[in-house]
């Protein structure tokens, strides 16, 4: 069975930084999103990577402060944030297709982890 788990997610100053890991069991997808919902907001595209070829696009809100990364031996994406600010609390999840192709804001993803909470302080 096929299983994405989210970790890293804690409560933080605003400034602090956070690193996501998001570790796929069962196989490795082409192509991975990190998605947030924030109580009351619909879901927000945050960031996409292609696994092959190594391309990246990053929502507009977390553009210079956040970067997406993977670690080909652990099979697992990373999402490292930094800056944090209040906005950015939220439930934090990772999505992944076996479609490399997908645009990457909007898949679409097949597969979703449970999701990892990121509260940023004032």
């Amino acid at each position: 069975q096929v299983q994405l788990v989210e970790s890293g997610g804690g409560l933080v100053q605003a400034g602090d930084s956070l690193r996501l890991s998001c570790v796929a069991s069962g196989r490795t997808f082409s192509t991975y999103g990190w998605f947030r919902q924030a109580p009351g907001k619909e879901r927000e595209f945050v960031a996409g990577i292609r696994w092959s070829v190594s391309s990246t696009d990053y929502g507009d809100s977390v553009k210079g402060r956040f970067t997406i990364s993977r670690d080909n031996a652990k099979n697992t994406v990373y999402l490292q944030m930094n800056s944090l600010k209040p906005e950015d609390t939220a439930v934090y999840y990772c999505a992944a297709t076996s479609r490399l192709w997908v645009t990457l804001q909007r898949g679409p993803y097949e597969n979703w982890g449970q999701g990892t909470q990121v509260t940023v302080s004032s």
